[in-house]
């Protein structure tokens, strides 16, 4: 079984995105593959409850309890290891991962940002494109490197900036997208393990 991970921070609304459509396309028997757990750092993160509606394993590997962040990936490693990961997916991990934890999951480790990569990587993206004058904004699913939101692109959705776009109407309509490509870059890396 292609086992995948989901690592999350906060409501998981794009691993729920993956965990339905895995669900609806039968993930299982397309490409023996499964959502094998959902690791969050904060125990508040709603996501968690999600996942156990789903009958999905879930830990916490809480990083305040860590005091470096070399030891909290160490940790957080070991337990995403335990259920033996083909990918290991970032929906909405607020953490920036150190470079061993990085090279331990080459090639199996993605991610997707709200914006079109290359352009806005790191925070506040949708805020930086409205005051960049951008026409169009969007989400990008990428591989994760050692450089912050630098992975090669998989896959890439646009939306238009509106006359009148609040950071947050603009990010709203980039999440739709992003519950539409993630699930689809997933299946696509599925189809070719």
């Amino acid at each position: 079984m292609k086992n995948i991970v989901i690592l999350i921070s906060g409501s998981g609304s794009n691993m729920a995105a993956i965990v339905r459509t895995a669900q609806r396309d039968n993930w299982r028997k397309a490409f023996g593959a499964q959502v094998a757990a959902v690791i969050s750092n904060r125990p508040d993160a709603a996501g968690l409850a999600l996942a156990r509606e789903h009958l999905i394993a879930t830990e916490v590997v809480d990083h305040k309890r860590f005091a470096t962040r070399d030891a909290f990936d160490a940790e957080l490693a070991t337990v995403i290891d335990r259920r033996q990961p083909t990918l290991v997916v970032l929906a909405g991990f607020m953490r920036i991962l150190t470079p061993a934890f990085v090279a331990r999951y080459e090639g199996r480790l993605v991610n997707i940002h709200p914006s079109l990569l290359p352009a806005f990587a790191g925070l506040d993206t949708h805020q930086r494109a409205i005051d960049a004058g951008c026409k169009v904004a969007g989400a990008t699913v990428h591989r994760v490197t050692p450089a912050l939101d630098h992975g090669p692109i998989l896959a890439q959705a646009v939306v238009p900036v509106l006359a009148g776009d609040t950071a947050q109407t603009l990010a709203e309509r980039v999440l739709t997208q992003e519950h539409l490509i993630y699930p689809r870059a997933i299946a696509a890396l599925l189809q070719g393990l």
